[in-house]
């Protein structure tokens, strides 16, 4: 006789249209008041999310720009950072951070991380600025953490070797977003704070978009400056600039997802929450420092069996990725300034171990114990 037992329901491995089935009639509103006014561009939620964003996280002054990768570019712009330089970045992370490093001018030069968090390790970026310094080649000007699958960055540690060094401090949070560090929030624990708003961060758009937050009003007068090809307020181009501007329609979607945003970050930690009872036993769970939040962009596990709960969790439907295999340093857009395979231990191991389950705001328990109960037995 044949099979006739049901195939397992497919599991998404971010669900952004569940959220948004779930917030369509506000979306529906704002996205309407939009299309009556017409100002498509720099219209009146732009300001409106940026003042949102700056009362979310507690003050200072918000600048939302086109894309995460726009955000890094004006931040580094703003700097004056250029040929000749060097930003000490994590190779474990997407190329967009160390990519703008490059796009200025300067010199990405890439710092190991923390075997626990995956973010940048304040002594090995000490030994990376004077190694820099002994050499020569390039001026150290900046550092650039990243804070991974949603857990901020050693802010402390790492700026208090920035400024030892005299060294400008910039967060990339593109995947942090919502968490915190003791009371502060993300956007508020580095000089200058890079967002995204790409569709499955936390905070999520319906398309490209970004901001930058800083507690400096000269530095958030420069991005807007330099987000509309670098003209000031009566059309002199004071330097070079871009088109890094949010669009009106993403930031109305956006005003909406950062009302419902308190409700989905629950959401997500409940489920990890879950996903820990069960897994600690069996794999290395994320591991977040006293006092620290993640935002849970991802809920990322590290196993020497890997493959076999890849294998597993794809026969019953259910995604899985594995991040950074290649980490930056090994990318040929990067050899200038990459010591080469070997020369960051730690980066190259997280990239053989890990693996992001599920993880959005929209996840039951019922899921939860699901894929949980896959990764179990194939690591046992």
């Amino acid at each position: 006789m044949p099979d006739t037992t049901p195939a397992p329901a497919p599991v998404p491995f971010v669900d952004i249209p569940g959220q948004i089935r779930r917030l369509r009639p506000q979306l529906d509103e704002r996205i309407r008041r939009v299309l009556d006014h017409g100002q498509f561009i720099l219209g009146p939620e732009v300001r409106e999310l940026e003042d949102a964003l700056a009362a979310y996280v507690g003050g200072g002054h918000v600048v939302t720009t086109g894309s995460g990768h726009d955000a890094i570019l004006l931040a580094l712009m703003a700097e004056g950072i250029g040929p000749g330089d060097a930003v000490f970045v994590p190779a474990f992370t997407f190329v967009s951070t160390a990519e703008a490093v490059l796009a200025v001018g300067a010199a990405p030069i890439f710092v190991d991380v923390d075997e626990r968090t995956f973010t940048m390790d304040p002594a090995d970026l000490e030994r990376r600025i004077a190694g820099v310094r002994r050499a020569g080649t390039w001026t150290p000007r900046a550092v650039m953490p990243v804070d991974i699958f949603g857990l901020p960055a050693d802010y402390a540690g790492l700026g208090a070797v920035a400024e030892a060094s005299g060294l400008f401090l910039l967060s990339d949070a593109a995947q942090s977003f919502g968490a915190t560090v003791g009371n502060r929030r993300v956007g508020r624990l580095a000089p200058a704070t890079m967002t995204s708003f790409f569709p499955a961060k936390p905070l999520g758009g319906a398309g490209d978009g970004g901001a930058l937050f800083t507690e400096d009003s000269e530095r958030a007068a420069t991005y807007r400056r330099l987000r509309v090809h670098g003209l000031d307020a009566h059309g002199e181009c004071l330097s070079v600039g871009m088109t890094g501007r949010l669009d009106t329609l993403q930031a109305a979607i956006l005003l909406v997802k950062l009302a419902a945003f308190p409700d989905d970050l629950a959401r997500r930690e409940a489920a990890a929450r879950r996903y820990d009872q069960t897994l600690a036993r069996a794999v290395m769970v994320p591991h977040r420092p006293a006092g620290h939040s993640s935002a849970w962009a991802l809920y990322t596990i590290l196993s020497e069996k890997r493959d076999a709960i890849r294998a597993a969790l794809a026969a019953e439907r259910i995604p899985s990725r594995s991040y950074y295999e290649q980490a930056l340093h090994l990318h040929a857009a990067f050899r200038a300034s990459s010591e080469g395979p070997g020369s960051l231990p730690v980066t190259e191991r997280l990239g053989r171990l890990n693996l992001s389950l599920p993880m959005h705001s929209e996840l039951d328990a019922a899921t939860v114990d699901r894929i949980a109960a896959i990764v179990v037995a194939a690591a046992a």
